[in-house]
């Protein structure tokens, strides 16, 4: 019959054992889920930056389009400009003879004293 060997000797063999095995094992995985995640970040990142980047041209392109329409109906971009100046000072006018009347928390809360 062969010799009984309690199970904690054998935990106490093999415990230093798989210490010495294990750590550079999961080290190595740590240090590989990190260095993913540190790229996906990145990539994500640059997702992002072309995104913007394409709004930016679409919204560049829509106004270039508006612009074109614009011309082509007999309109100068000009005469536009000079039109929206003519209508921002006639707002700033009528903007000063009626005053706006904002009602706020702190005002309300004023009027309650």
């Amino acid at each position: 019959m062969p010799p009984v060997v309690p199970p904690f000797l054998i935990g106490l063999i093999v415990a230093p054992l798989a210490k010495r095995l294990l750590k550079p094992l999961v080290s190595g995985v740590v240090k590989t889920s990190v260095g993913i995640a540190m790229e996906v970040k990145k990539a994500a990142q640059e997702a992002g930056e072309n995104i913007h980047d394409l709004a930016a041209e679409v919204a560049a392109d829509v106004v270039a389009a508006q612009i074109a329409a614009s011309e082509t109906e007999g309109h100068s971009v000009v005469g536009q400009r000079a039109g929206t100046k003519d209508a921002a000072a006639d707002r700033a006018e009528g903007d000063a003879r009626a005053p706006k009347i904002r009602a706020t928390a702190g005002s309300a809360a004023g009027k309650s004293h």
